[in-house]
């Protein structure tokens, strides 16, 4: 079974349309994800997912290993079944909430120690272990536990990150064979090696190179997003993918600002997500065709405009800035839903205007045309991802 086939090519940059072929179905790249952490995205159900032409979200290992338990899941069908989403299921590895110390403790050689936010006793997760949760909840596409670095930490810290995450992703591969070695290929999960480096040009490289080394179905680009400017970003993306496999998915981890997406597909990444959209939504940031709306000014509380007059979602067909304004400001589920709706949609949009541009031939004109629109806006977006 071929993973990922390359479709089209754009001449003036490094942006391409591809398929990756999953034991559930196919799904074109460029793509971005919604966050489902806990089998969910806030405020959206997967048939709102559907309905805007999601074709795949991404839910924490970690939070669903410790509430309901892999178990559960599987006895219910898997996470697909289970949250009755048709699309493509991707879990990450939890290496993430080595980011929030209100869960990690700490990590050795043999794997990371964390604290349960729920009851507050400790665990140990392995890269055996880690496997294993993923194979249970049955998602297309599982991540490498990796040792991810804080952008404060020294060069050193981030080395010896390096280090255990290739370490790790070597006992990943071999585990995740082994549990899937009586399985048709075409019924196999995915597994993706999660590079790491920080923002330090030899340890991207280092971190790439033993990684595509050890082989894998993708290659996730982590530890970015994170605070570091957008050229630092940039340059890490340029540098592990020019290292990475061409035949191979690109997967950037933790991205999901309008401009940012189009910068990293003008450099070949194929796969997105963040909860950039929908944070944003639920603090009344609101992508549009214009840049970013920001809904809770006071311009705003007696519009009968939409939020975007070009955007074609339920939200923009029936609401007005008044009424969702006025439910965000009173905290309401329903102006949660109706914002979180529309980002979500307008993301799932510039995903296939990118592809439509791509297979034209025009994306450097559409990826000048996103990034002068955002412009204005950017940093006071970037401002409420923190």
């Amino acid at each position: 079974m071929e993973t990922f086939k390359i479709l089209a090519k754009d001449k003036k940059t490094k942006a391409r349309i591809g398929i990756i072929t999953t034991k559930k179905g196919k799904i074109k790249t460029p793509f971005f994800m919604p966050v489902a952490t806990k089998a969910s995205v806030k405020h959206i159900s997967s048939k709102d997912l559907e309905s805007m032409n999601c074709n795949a979200c991404i839910s924490n290992t970690f939070v669903l290993h410790l509430r309901p338990g892999e178990k559960l899941v599987k006895k219910m069908g898997g996470i697909g079944r289970w949250m009755n989403f048709s699309g493509i299921n991707v879990t990450d590895s939890g290496g993430f909430q080595m980011y929030s110390p209100a869960c990690y403790l700490k990590s050795d050689e043999k794997g990371v120690w964390f604290k349960n936010p729920y009851d507050g006793g400790n665990f140990h997760i392995t890269p055996e272990k880690d496997m294993q949760i993923q194979i249970d909840l049955d998602s297309e596409v599982a991540m490498c536990l990796d040792s991810m670095p804080l952008l404060n930490h020294s060069k050193h810290e981030v080395e010896q990150a390096v280090v255990r995450t290739t370490a790790w992703a070597e006992r990943c591969k071999k585990e995740h064979d082994k549990l899937q070695k009586n399985i048709k290929k075409n019924k196999k999960q995915l597994l993706f090696g999660i590079c790491q480096g920080g923002v330090h040009d030899d340890l991207r490289e280092k971190s790439a190179q033993e990684l595509v080394k050890i082989g894998f179905d993708g290659y996730s680009i982590g530890g970015l997003a994170l605070g570091e400017t957008l050229e630092q970003e940039m340059k890490a993306i340029e540098i592990q993918k020019d290292i990475i496999p061409e035949n191979k998915p690109v997967y950037l981890m933790g991205a999901g600002n309008p401009p940012e997406l189009i910068e990293a597909i003008s450099r070949g990444v194929d796969m997105f997500d963040s909860r950039f959209p929908t944070k944003n939504a639920r603090h009344g940031y609101l992508f549009t065709s214009k840049g970013v709306l920001r809904i809770s000014n006071k311009k705003h509380e007696a519009s009968k405009k939409p939020i975007d007059q070009n955007c074609q979602c339920f939200v923009c067909k029936n609401y007005t800035r008044s009424y969702i304004r006025y439910q965000l400001k009173m905290e309401e589920a329903v102006g949660y839903r109706l914002a979180t709706y529309h980002n979500l949609y307008y993301l799932q949009r510039l995903m296939e205007q990118a592809r439509k541009a791509i297979k034209q031939g025009k994306f450097l004109e559409f990826k000048n045309k996103i990034i002068k629109i955002y412009k204005k806006t950017e940093k006071t977006v970037q401002k409420t991802n923190s």
